[in-house]
């Protein structure tokens, strides 16, 4: 996890990113590193199309909560709060891991006067109020374009950019995935973001101590009941239920890069017996730690043609 985590999930983020207009472009495309202060639980009015090059972790868009690997492109509306934690080693720093292309959609269809044919991007639009990710061969072809954007001038990287868009409009229904829940809506108080901040703060620096849900309540002037509510009416979940993903996303890991038992990832990841985590575990995961240790690898194994992985002995 990055080392400073204090908002995910406001339904209205305290972080605006602001994206000043580039005078010879008509529309931002970049790549960063991670860690990498820009990349936080962010929103802005623009649509944003994302590439991670390299690395792993959890995508974070509005009530969403799922998994991102190297490839993964997503396309997030305006105003839909984001964020791509990146699940880091100690120390870890990972060069270029983000292609990140920004753009006015609503100027873009502004257009459909003198050029109708914009009119095709409606619907994608419309999908990606909710954030939407790409797989198959739509997210390979929209990798390519991403990073062709990048070296191109002029024109061609304006061609470049309606063929990308024209790609993820095209992508089949099997290669397009909306993401937050249609019920999602942000809008919070400037109170609310900042008791927000302040729970995953706490939630982000003890998730493998001795994390409980009555000394948030505390900090923050709560009764437990009141937290409660509050938290799940603004992320859509408890937050109890929060701790246990994060904590058995961490123990997913340990289970495929190390050779560290069972029991020894139940206590790294802040459980204190090994039944109930055990019973987080299948809850989450549908299936036991070994289990998932065995049958995960094996299919890494498989899928990359037999290569050798760091661990596949279940244990």
């Amino acid at each position: 996890m990055p080392d400073s985590r204090s908002a995910l999930f406001e339904q209205r983020p305290a972080e605006l990113e602001v994206i000043l207009p580039e005078p010879e472009h008509g529309f931002r495309w970049y790549e960063h590193d991670y860690p990498y202060a820009l990349a936080r639980w962010n929103h802005h009015p623009e649509f944003e199309i994302h590439l991670i090059r390299q690395g792993s972790g959890k995508l974070v868009v509005g009530d969403y909560i799922g998994g991102f690997g190297a490839g993964h492109v997503a396309l997030i509306g305006p105003d839909l709060p984001h964020d791509w934690i990146g699940d880091l080693a100690p120390g870890e720093y990972l060069t270029g891991r983000d292609v990140v292309l920004q753009f006015d959609g609503a100027a873009l269809l502004a257009l459909r006067g003198t050029l109708p044919e914009l009119g095709d991007l409606q619907g994608l639009f419309e999908r990606a109020r909710r954030g939407l990710e790409f797989t198959g061969e739509t997210a390979l072809r929209a990798a390519e374009l991403l990073e062709a954007i990048g070296l191109a001038q002029g024109l061609n990287r304006l061609i470049l950019f309606m063929q990308l868009l024209q790609t993820l409009a095209q992508a089949p229904a099997p290669h397009s995935h909306i993401l937050a829940s249609a019920c999602y809506t942000p809008s919070l108080d400037a109170r609310s973001c900042e008791r927000i901040h302040t729970a995953f703060d706490y939630l982000m620096t003890e998730l493998t101590g001795d994390l409980r849900l009555s000394v948030i309540a505390q900090r923050l002037n709560m009764s437990e009941p009141g937290f409660s509510r509050f938290f799940k009416r603004v992320t859509g979940h408890g937050f109890i239920d929060l701790m246990r993903k994060f904590r058995v996303q961490r123990a997913c890991r340990l289970l495929l890069q190390t050779e560290m038992s069972v029991a020894d990832i139940c206590f790294e990841v802040g459980y204190a017996n090994l039944s109930n985590f055990n019973r987080h575990f299948r809850i989450e995961m549908h299936q036991t730690p070994s289990e998932y240790r065995r049958e995960t690898a094996l299919y890494l194994f498989q899928r990359n043609g037999y290569q050798a992985l760091p661990f596949t002995k279940a244990r």
